[in-house]
């Protein structure tokens, strides 16, 4: 399998709190075509240096909302049934705002622990991401411990990003994901790093720019296609479509690229 269109790569994006320097921060994004996830506390958006809860799904259009909790508590700290009011209830604000499924989550204060862990799954969150960075391109191994690849602070982050625009082996698959909070630019004085980063990032024809969730939902897929027993035919019982490379000349190992639309049952050879 590959990522849409034959791609080995994806950039994704997730930015917290849901402050007014968003505004600018998905200016940006727009501008260079770079798409990520916005973690908010439905509970606090009546503050003065959050965003009015009526520009919200506008802004936002064509990224993704995920919770980050009604108030922002240290998780790890709060009893049990207070961390499952502040899911659900940060899930159904966001849900009657965006008109769709909320089911990410990035830790407030990045503090959690297995218990809380399980308590997200069962509240109907598929991913959840930390705060330790791994400097590293790799795909979750666990999806309620999503490590980012660097926070936008990170001195490398344009090594970093060079790096990954430079990797060119397609035999694996490779995701960059950057973090922060769009306010820390205000605060640094530095929305030169992002702006920078995002040109450096933008317009790769081999790189899908992706939200957390999109990511999270097309392996899903992926993995969830059904092969006949010698692979020459695939079922795809998702809504989305599943890209996949087939070898179809031994001789020079040439690759075709093809996509298993949702539902449907193709042969490859």
């Amino acid at each position: 399998m590959t990522f849409p269109e034959g791609k080995a790569k994806v950039l994704t994006m997730s930015y917290d709190d849901g402050k007014k320097q968003d505004e600018r921060l998905v200016a940006i994004f727009s501008k260079y075509g770079i798409r990520g996830t916005f973690n908010l506390n439905y509970g606090l958006m009546d503050r003065p240096e959050r965003l009015d809860l009526e520009q919200v799904k506008d802004l936002y259009e064509g990224h993704e909302i995920a919770t980050h909790s009604m108030t922002h508590p240290t998780m790890t700290r709060y009893p049990m049934a207070r961390l499952a009011w502040e899911i659900l209830e940060d899930r159904k604000g966001w849900e009657s705002v965006v008109g769709y499924p909320v089911r990410g989550h990035a830790y407030p204060n990045g503090a959690y622990n297995q218990e809380i862990k399980n308590l997200l799954a069962s509240l109907g969150i598929v991913y959840a991401r930390v705060v330790p960075s791994t400097e590293g391109f790799e795909l979750p191994t666990d999806l309620l411990e999503w490590q980012p690849t660097c926070h936008h602070n990170n001195p490398r982050l344009m090594e970093l990003g060079q790096n990954f625009i430079d990797f060119k082996k397609t035999q694996y698959l490779k995701c960059m994901y950057v973090w922060g909070h769009s306010y820390e630019f205000d605060n640094n004085d530095n929305w030169h790093v992002i702006e920078d980063f995002c040109a450096l990032m933008s317009g790769k024809e081999d790189i899908w720019y992706a939200t957390n969730i999109e990511i999270v939902d097309y392996m899903k897929a992926a993995k969830e296609l059904q092969y006949s027993a010698d692979s020459s035919i695939v079922y795809n019982p998702s809504a989305i479509s599943v890209w996949v490379c087939v070898e179809d000349d031994e001789a020079d190992f040439s690759k075709t690229y093809v996509e298993i639309k949702g539902g449907s049952l193709k042969k490859l050879w």
